[in-house]
């Protein structure tokens, strides 16, 4: 029994597998304790994330180089069969390592990160996690009309940033562009439609036009880009119906139909008050009587 004990005791695999225990158990405490050292210092939410991922990941890489050490003198026998079998591996798996070039490439090349309004591959959401092979999404819109969460959670293989448009909602400018079409009746006191509006969007959205005057002129300095305007605007066009207002407005981008409810309840009311100066317009149709026909029978002799 004991030369059967001791014959275990050193046994070299047994010997390089207790040496792996060990070596993964130190790793992780030291990841560890890292993440809530550190993590407890940054403030910022998304640097916070990254770094308990980039943490996470070392400590995984750490693990496969422990491994990849302590057997080091097994693995020479098996280079070239490696060799062959990981062109094999790589082939079938070159979803699975595009999926991972794409993580990398979300990380550091700043196309979105956790918490950002995007739209991959034909699915509009918000990011909530950002894996190595996978973002997933919380979705919005499908059957709900607007911004609003449908409930429903999406994956999407990271590669997708190297196949398709990404397009971010909330990157460098977290504002929309929003407008408001309102017809009128010909007829109406057209300038007092200009002032409800103006006024309106004023009271209602105004906070943001500082704020989204003050992050566009940094993306001036930042890309090729015109100056553009976030003061509220309206502008007119007639045609054989009606006359139509636009009102364009700027918008936190997660609060955008809330807004335009609240606008279109203000401008209602507003429109009530002018005494009838003002009408909406809505399409009408005009049914024309058709000219008489006269028929004249003859008979037969």
């Amino acid at each position: 029994m004991e030369e059967q004990i001791k014959e275990v005791l050193y046994n070299p695999t047994v010997g390089r597998l207790v040496a792996i225990f060990l070596g993964v158990f130190i790793i992780w405490i030291l990841i560890t304790l890292t993440q809530r050292k550190l993590l407890g210092k940054i403030k910022d939410t998304d640097n916070r994330y990254r770094t308990r991922k980039m943490l996470t990941f070392a400590g995984y890489f750490m693990t496969i180089v422990l491994i990849t050490v302590v057997f080091f003198d097994k693995l020479g026998g098996f280079t070239v069969a490696l060799g062959v079998a990981g062109a094999g591996i790589a082939f079938a798996l070159q979803e699975v390592i595009a999926s991972f070039a794409g993580w990398m490439a979300i990380m550091f090349g700043g196309f979105y990160k956790t918490g950002d309004r995007v739209q991959l591959g034909g699915i509009k959401g918000d990011v909530i996690d950002i894996g190595v092979i996978r973002t997933t999404l919380m979705e919005t819109g499908q059957w709900v009309d607007g911004d609003l969460y449908n409930g429903r959670i999406v994956r999407i293989a990271n590669s997708f940033v190297f196949k398709e448009p990404v397009f971010n909602y909330s990157a460098d400018f977290p504002f929309l562009w929003d407008e408001i079409k309102i017809p009128i009746q010909y007829g109406s006191d057209y300038q007092a439609v200009r002032e409800i509006l103006l006024q309106t969007a004023n009271d209602l959205v105004g906070d943001y036009v500082k704020i989204a005057q003050e992050t566009w002129q940094q993306m001036v300095n930042k890309y090729m880009i015109e100056d553009a305007s976030t003061e509220p605007m309206v502008t007119l066009t007639a045609n054989d119906n009606w006359v139509e207002f636009t009102l364009r407005y700027t918008v936190d981008l997660k609060k955008r139909r809330t807004s335009k409810n609240d606008l279109y309840l203000q401008i209602l009311k507003e429109v009530d008050k002018r005494g009838g100066t003002i009408k909406f317009a809505s399409a009408t149709f005009l049914m024309v009587d058709g000219s008489e026909l006269n028929v004249t029978l003859k008979k037969d002799k």
